[in-house]
This record gives structure tokens, C-alpha cells and sequence, in this order.
């Protein structure tokens, strides 16, 4: 007795290539034409487009996801002796990012319907800290928006404001999703996503960006993404990094973005569609009534 199987694909990235596939060569053929392979015009038309869809005042390209959080924690100094407040359930370069610099990852366990960091565990962890004895110094909280929905935010910043901590929102999965009204990547004092292919806005290859309303921050930002440049590329003003977008992957994210607001809804149209068809055999994702999904994944719990 046969068994037919079809492999059904994770992302459809050809699909949707398909649609803008004429823009993608165009834009690329352009980059090609200008010969500036490294922080091409590009790069400039994409930070302000990625800024004006967000809502924030500035966005730095970089690398990747990661490069984005090790920018980020690099711009606030993190380093040896500090404490950052993160979750467990994530992809490794959230914490990891903490502890390339020296310092202390500290988890706290999750909701258990969003997954995502627990505010009320949250707060119970930093007074847990405060009161042991030579625990490192609290320096921040990492978010992450795990599976395309954003945390609890409002609960977050309160929690890091009455603690003097800083928040870098880890918006790797939840680009395009929305909480209270707001955009991700606008839900903190500074937010790191990544562009790796299968994320809600992917390119092809790496790609991340670090947003901010902060003109200090961005500034520091832009250094730190050129080995900690100065007035110019030899003169090295901090420690930083190679932390610099393709201008192709910029040219292939400017042509995704004609069709990205679209791509939201029809996401969220098909993870309505998953619900109604699995609920009642499996637990289904919810998403809280004040906020919303970009679906990087549609995850199920099972027994």
C-alpha cells in the first residue's frame, strides 16, 4: 500500500517572487548599473521608508537580526557585570547577543497562552535580583515578540521605567504586527528585526534594521555599524562592528515593501482560516484583542 506525501513549503518565497519578480530585477539591475555595493542610495530610500512605516524618526540598516541586537546593546555599553532581563523560549542570538558582550542573560518563563515574556514574572525577577547579593548590575530588558505577536508592552515600560532599565525590543518575527495602535518596532525606547528570508518582510539573504526616536542613539548606531567610525572610515571612534547592509538586499526589501500591507492581511486572513479548521483538536495561537499578529509562524499546542 503506497502513501502519497506532498511537501508543502514553509514560506513560498518563489510565489510571492513571482509577483515582483519584474520590480526585483529592476531594482537590482539598478544597483548593478551604480556599482555601489556597500551602503548604495539604496540604503538612504530604504531607512526612511522603513522609518515612515514604523512611525519612528530613525532606522539603521544592518547585517542581520543579530547584528541589530549586538548594535543595540553595544550602543547602551553593555558589558561585564550588567544583568539583562530575557526570554528562554526564543531563538539563541537573543540571549546570545548578551553574553557575547560579557554580560549576565537572566530568563523569566512565559505566558503560557502567548508565549511571550511574562510581565507579572518579569518584575518578580528584577526584584529577585535586587535583592541578591552580587548578581550583576540591571541593565535592560530584551522582549521578544515570538511568533509574529508583540509582547505586552504597556506592562513592559512601566516595569522598566519604575526600575530605571532600558528596553530593546526584539521585533525579529513580528514586523508588520501591531500593539495598542502602534507599529512593532515602535514599542520601545529601541527595537531591533531582522530581514532574514523567512521573516514577515524578508530579503534575500541577511539583512536587519535597529529603530529609535533617540537622535544619540541613532547617531552612536550609525557609527557602531562601520567598525565605530568617526568623521570618516579611519578614524575609529568606539569599538563597533562590520555591521553594514548589501545594497542589493536593500533593492530586493524596497520592491517586498510595495506589497507588504497587503501581505499582513492575507496572512492574517489565512491564520483566521487555520483556526477555524483546527479548533477544538488542537490549543490555537491567541492573539490578544489589543494588539495583532504578523504570523511569522502559525504554531500549534498539541498533547
Amino acid at each position: 500500500m503506497s502513501t502519497l506525501t506532498k511537501k508543502i513549503n514553509f514560506i513560498d518565497l518563489n510565489a510571492q517572487q513571482q509577483r515582483i519578480r519584474t520590480g526585483i530585477e529592476a531594482r537590482i539591475n539598478a544597483v548593478l548599473d551604480h556599482g555601489r555595493y556597500i551602503m548604495g542610495p539604496e540604503i538612504g530610500e530604504l531607512e526612511q521608508q522603513l522609518a515612515e512605516y514604523v512611525g519612528v524618526k530613525h532606522c539603521v540598516s544592518c547585517g542581520s537580526g543579530t547584528d541589530a541586537l549586538l548594535m543595540a546593546l553595544l550602543a547602551d555599553n553593555v558589558g561585564p557585570g550588567d544583568v539583562v532581563f530575557t526570554t528562554p523560549f526564543t531563538f539563541i542570538a537573543t540571549a546570545e547577543v548578551i553574553s557575547l558582550l560579557g554580560a549576565t542573560p537572566v530568563f523569566v518563563d512565559i505566558d503560557p497562552q502567548t508565549y511571550n515574556i511574562d510581565a507579572a514574572g518579569l518584575a518578580d525577577a528584577i526584584e529577585k535580583n535586587r535583592s541578591a547579593n552580587g548578581s550583576g548590575q540591571p541593565k535592560g530588558i530584551i522582549p521578544v515578540d515570538l511568533f509574529g505577536q508583540p509582547a505586552d508592552y504597556g506592562e513592559i515600560n512601566e516595569i522598566a521605567k519604575q526600575n530605571g532599565l532600558r528596553v530593546w525590543e526584539d521585533a525579529a518575527q513580528s514586523f508588520g504586527a501591531e500593539y495598542r495602535g502602534s507599529k512593532a518596532c515602535s514599542l520601545a525606547e529601541v527595537a531591533c528585526t531582522s530581514f532574514f528570508p523567512a521573516k514577515p518582510l524578508g530579503c534575500y539573504g541577511d539583512g536587519g534594521a535597529i529603530f529609535t526616536n533617540d537622535d544619540a542613539i541613532a547617531e552612536k548606531l550609525r557609527s557602531i555599524r562601520v567598525h565605530g567610525k568617526g568623521s570618516h572610515k579611519y578614524d575609529n571612534v568606539r569599538i563597533g562592528v562590520n555591521g553594514r547592509m548589501d545594497t542589493i538586499q536593500a533593492a530586493v526589501l524596497l520592491e517586498k515593501l510595495t506589497i507588504f500591507e497587503e501581505e499582513v492581511r492575507l496572512r492574517d486572513q489565512v491564520a483566521a482560516r487555520y483556526t477555524e479548521k483546527l479548533r477544538g483538536n488542537y490549543v490555537t495561537p491567541l492573539v490578544n484583542a489589543d494588539r495583532s499578529s504578523a504570523w511569522a509562524q502559525y504554531s500549534i499546542l498539541s498533547d
